[in-house]
């Protein structure tokens, strides 16, 4: 419950922060003679703080059934970017094709295994924000599959959404190609045409 001025500032003046009961009731005569038309009570539910609103005039009241909370969804996660780029691989270049998402190894999953334009094996390791623990980890992919003669020579590409400039210094001092996705663009909701830069 936020009580804000009539003339619009940003902060409440005053406020009843959840977990809160609302509790309508109608108010005591005294209070009607000075013109209460209804009480508004909002108990807070781990302590005794209450929040007593009289309302003397109501100009507007709306409700809105918004559904089930779906919970916290949390969009542009590592999951999302590794289907995106699956379905989008020649994102990492012309001639790239998926072998597989999620390739399982003795250490963990590659994200993305996938051959370029030449036919080489390329192993992908997704993240949000890229660091040298990525680059560490892809690295460790590297030397395990290079090891497997059906898969070898496996190059990497480290791809985030951002990296970080120590890691993509160790990625090239260890080889490792780096590739900063767009994350609006792959799902289709950046539109280049609106944008100055």
């Amino acid at each position: 419950m936020l009580v804000h001025s009539d003339g619009g500032s940003y902060k409440p003046l005053n406020w009843m922060s959840p977990p809160a009961t609302l509790r309508v009731t109608t108010p005591e005569e005294t209070e009607v003679e000075e013109g209460v038309v209804e009480q508004w009570t909002v108990q807070s539910a781990k302590t005794d703080d209450r929040l007593i609103i009289n309302i003397y005039e109501q100009l507007h009241d709306t409700s809105h059934d918004l559904g089930t909370d779906p919970g916290l969804i949390k969009d542009g996660v590592e999951a999302d970017l590794q289907r995106l780029l699956a379905e989008q691989i020649e994102t990492l270049g012309t001639g790239y094709s998926l072998i597989r998402r999620e390739y399982f190894t003795a250490i963990g999953p590659v994200d993305i295994l996938a051959r370029d334009a030449s036919g080489a094996t390329v192993a992908v390791e997704l993240k949000r924000r890229g660091d040298i623990d990525g680059v560490e980890q892809l690295t460790r992919y590297l030397e395990l599959l290079n090891r497997d003669p059906l898969l070898a020579p496996v190059r990497g590409i480290f791809a985030a959404q951002q990296i970080k400039p120590q890691a993509k210094v160790l990625a090239n001092d260890r080889g490792i190609d780096c590739v900063t996705l767009d994350y609006d663009a792959m799902r289709g909701v950046d539109d280049s045409e609106s944008r100055l830069f």
